[in-house]
């Protein structure tokens, strides 16, 4: 393990952060020079959630070794930059010391392996550079939190209300006693009396809730293989406003399809691609006719080309689209070794297994490989490819060599891709280019097409790439070659001027083709965004993909409307830029925000707050080129900013710190593997499933909790207003009112299966909470439970303690024990029916509970005779009495609900009916 600038001699293999040193594929070894013999593929969805191979290269110098062994030999060190966050950059160098003079090759992302990637083929022998701590894996998770219900945090308030209340009733109690005797004893025994009004069995019976709704949860049939990993905080799903998702394995398959082919004046679509096959046989079938009858002779398309006036035939310039879409990428056909070959026999060419159901294409963007395997679809194959060529198979079986001469990597900075390629057959040398609509429009010849059917594909969510070529003479390419390489070797703004040399090639190119390749969505993306748009919910994309593909998803998923704008932030490094730019945003009205990590880096660092405060006006976010950690950071902001409930959700390694640091995770089981579902509060197997979790799930969790927390509340409060009466009653002496079984029969057996009942009432029901998600709104005000509601809920329990005490105080006969019979009766009977005026739709549950509990207080009577008189309970005057308090009790909340239910409806009441 290397420290920054530590010294190594020879290479270690291990399980962290390091270098490619050497590098060799079993079936590759005779072949040192070919291009696999010096790269590996890895694969980054973990680190990134992007599931396509990265091509990684080998220090060049180690490569001139002959023999593996003498790496051990060689006296060699690394010089590596400090641990950092960024995964997509690194500095070093290794430098040879026993040679003369000494080597030096500079290192960068090409040459490294993070931990945590997986090598997909080829096998490495390297330095471990980074590791445990300083591994980038590790330095982008998080550590998890407790993660708290808003809920519970608003129940903790009114708990602690509920405390200040039991004292002041305590020191009233004794104020009015006038401080006799010892009153600081008095005060304590007050305490104790009062001390119902603190809900103890409010904990219990949430928890309880809480686990109940996990359980309704994951026995929902519509929503099949959902995990409820959290048992904490269901309500949540309830309550939240932004919507944090990831884009590549969560709202897209990350699956491309090749859908479009547009030539200007033909566009062939997905079922039109045998017209294609057709159009391709032709001239591949001329051509290999005049090849026999004359070797070497140009075929008849080289007339053509030169001669640009004549108008090509369609057939023809279907063929050059096509080569020109099998030539200009960076594809790696890959072949599987057979099994049970051993020895060098299986390396020669004529024996490797090449037959089509062998192969799999690499390549470093999933577009590039759906580009390929169409053209392969259409009959013409890339067979095979190294550094210096690459070969194509006709739809006759002849196979074409093409020599590359150079190629030009595509780049975030030039959006566009280029090779230059020499056919071995006809020598001809031509310039291949595609890249996307806004750097070729200016490239290509006058046409005036091209914008306008790239805004036609761009709407139906397809990414496009404008191909084009231009034919050179051998006298040109020679002049290029030489100014190039000039260029590649100067010291000073080395970029600038190989930029400056390949951008004199590209000019005046001819326009062969536009191609739109769809990332297919997940199922039921669009209508799900736009149940979560109406429910009031703001959604924002965080990716590590590309600023180009990011919009596009954004479009075709409806994550923006097609009427909004998009602004994209332009990039920025500094505090000026960033003023700057800030300032152009702020001027713009109801626009989609898209911007680059980097820059979103930049303003944080300066102008944090004025960033969240107009990205929050959005009505969609897309940040791209995430790290880990800044998709986190981004949740955090929102937090704290807003003071909003944050839900993230995603399905990759890469997304594990986002989904901690939100209020409620939810993750999928995807094919980034299970990092994300096991790190998450829920887990689900589809983004579709999502709605139904927030809008019904969500939804009646937060509301059936918050009725339960207030019932549960008013029931120790109804009690201790009945004792306070009491006290006062009898010249405030500290007396309990009820004792040992009939206080604890009170919270337990009489009460609570109908206070528990409660957890299955639904205000409306799950077909309309997604027919109507407008209704989710209301609840992210939090009108279910505030201090207003439970004011009511005080007023409520103050009103029927009283009635119930003075009823029973007015109408006891002789004994005082009747007092307590009338009373404690009536009591039960309020809180039963009480029970029934707060639900909102009936479940055979309830009533089941609802009778439960009077049958047990019924048949508990007959044993209770230290409490009750048994001959003066079985009494007429006894049940009148009782009756006539309960009715005063309740009679006048039920005439208030209906009135209430008649002059101001609830908002779902409309749809109710």
């Amino acid at each position: 393990a290397l420290d920054p600038g530590a010294r190594v001699a020879g290479p270690t293999r291990g399980r962290g952060d390091g270098w490619l040193d050497h590098e060799w594929s079993v079936s590759d070894m005779h072949t040192r020079e070919a291009m696999r013999a010096c790269s590996c593929f890895i694969r980054t969805d973990q680190l990134d959630g992007e599931t396509d191979w990265k091509l990684k290269v080998a220090v060049s110098c180690t490569q001139r070794l002959p023999a593996l062994g003498d790496l051990f030999s060689i006296s060699a060190y690394v010089y590596a930059q400090k641990p950092q966050l960024d995964i997509h950059s690194f500095e070093g160098t290794f430098t040879r010391e026993d040679c003369d003079p000494p080597v030096h090759e500079s290192l960068s992302i090409e040459n490294t392996l993070w931990a945590s990637t997986i090598v997909a083929s080829g096998t490495v022998i390297g330095v471990v550079i980074y590791t445990g701590k300083e591994t980038r894996s590790v330095m982008n998770t998080s550590n998890p939190k407790n993660k708290v219900g808003l809920l519970d945090l608003e129940l903790n308030h009114l708990t602690k209300a509920l405390f200040v209340a039991l004292v002041a009733l305590s020191v009233v109690m004794v104020t009015l006693q006038g401080f006799v005797g010892p009153w600081y004893r008095n005060l304590f025994r007050f305490l104790l009396l009062f001390s119902y009004i603190i809900p103890i069995s409010l904990r219990v019976n949430l928890d309880m809730g809480k686990a109940a709704y996990g359980w309704m949860i994951m026995k929902d049939e519509s929503i099949p293989g959902t995990v409820v990993r959290t048992s904490t905080i269901p309500e949540e799903l309830g309550r939240l406003v932004y919507l944090l998702t990831d884009k590549t394995g969560t709202l897209t398959q990350n699956e491309m399809v090749f859908k479009r082919l547009h030539l200007g004046t033909v566009s062939y679509g997905a079922d039109t691609m045998d017209e294609i096959q057709t159009h391709l046989r032709n001239p591949y079938s001329q051509v290999s006719s005049s090849a026999g009858n004359t070797p070497g002779s140009t075929p008849p398309r080289k007339a053509q080309s030169s001669a640009p006036k004549v108008r090509k035939s369609v057939s023809i310039r279907v063929h050059e689209a096509v080569k020109a879409i099998a030539l200009c990428h960076n594809v790696t056909p890959v072949y599987e070794p057979r099994a049970g070959v051993t020895g060098e026999a299986e390396y020669a060419e004529a024996d490797q297994d090449f037959s089509d159901g062998n192969r799999t294409y690499q390549a470093a963007s999933p577009d590039e490989v759906a580009l390929v395997q169409w053209t392969e679809s259409v009959g013409l194959t890339l067979v095979s490819r190294d550094l210096a060529s690459m070969q194509l198979r006709t739809p006759g079986g002849q196979i074409l060599t093409y020599c590359i001469l150079q190629m030009f990597p595509f780049t975030s900075e030039s959006k566009r891709m280029g090779v230059i390629v020499r056919d071995e057959s006809t020598a001809e040398i031509t310039f291949y280019m595609k890249g996307a609509d806004v750097a070729m429009s200016s490239i290509v010849q006058y046409n005036d097409w091209l914008e306008e059917e790239c805004g036609n594909m761009a709407r139906e969510g397809l990414r496009t790439l404008v191909v084009a070529k231009r034919a050179l003479t051998e006298e040109q390419y020679q002049d290029f070659e030489s100014r190039y390489s000039q260029a590649k070797l100067s010291i000073h703004d080395r970029a600038l001027k190989v930029a400056a040399v390949v951008e004199s090639l590209e000019r005046e190119m001819e326009l062969l083709c536009l191609t739109g390749v769809e990332d297919q969505l997940q199922a039921d993306v669009r209508p799900t965004l736009e149940m979560l748009r109406n429910a009031g919910i703001k959604i924002w994309m965080l990716t590590g993909d590309k600023l180009e593909t990011a919009t596009c998803i954004a479009k075709s998923s409806h994550l923006v409307s097609r009427t909004q704008d998009i602004h994209i932030f332009r990039p920025v490094t500094n505090r000026g830029e960033a003023h700057l730019e800030l300032n152009a945003f702020r001027r713009k009205h109801d626009c989609a925000l898209v911007i680059s990590g980097d820059s979103l880096e930049v303003c944080l660092k300066y102008y944090e707050h004025e960033l969240v405060e107009l990205a929050c006006q959005c009505p969609a976010v897309v940040c791209c080129r995430c790290s880990p950690t800044q998709k986190a950071h981004i949740v955090k902001l929102l937090q704290q900013h807003t003071g909003r409930r944050t839900c993230a959700i995603g399905d990759g390694g890469n997304d594990v710190s986002m989904i901690q640091a939100a209020d409620c995770g939810i993750g999928i089981e995807g094919k980034e593997g299970r990092q994300a579902s096991l790190a998450a509060d829920f887990s689900i197997t589809q983004f579709k499933h999502i709605g139904r979790l927030l809008m019904v799930h969500g939804r009646s969790s937060y509301k059936r909790s918050a009725a339960l927390g207030q019932f549960v509340m008013h029931r120790g409060l109804i009690i201790s207003t009945m004792q306070a009466v009491f006290s006062s009653v009898f010249y405030f002496a500290s007396v309990p009112l009820y004792q040992g079984f009939l206080m604890v029969g009170y919270a337990t057996l009489y009460t609570m299966f109908p206070v528990f009942s409660l957890v299955l009432d639904q205000d409306v029901k799950p077909e309309m909470a997604m027919l109507y998600p407008e209704l989710y709104k209301d609840l992210t005000k939090g009108r279910s439970l505030s201090f207003k509601t439970f004011l009511v809920w005080v007023v409520i329990s103050i009103y029927q303690g009283g009635i119930l005490m003075y009823g029973a105080l007015l109408l006891f006969e002789s004994e005082f024990v009747h007092v307590v019979a009338i009373s404690f009766t009536a009591l039960i009977l309020t809180e039963l029916l009480m029970v029934a005026l707060t639900v909102r739709t009936w479940h055979w549950l309830m009533a089941v509970a609802e009778v439960l509990s009077l049958g047990c207080y019924v048949a508990s009577l007959a044993f209770l005779n230290e409490y009750f008189d048994v001959a003066f309970i079985t009494t007429v005057t006894f049940v009148w009495k009782v009756s006539a308090i309960t009715v005063v009790s309740c009679l006048p909340l039920y005439v208030l609900k209906y009135l209430k239910r008649k002059l101001s409806p609830p908002s779902y009441s409309k749809l109710t009916s």
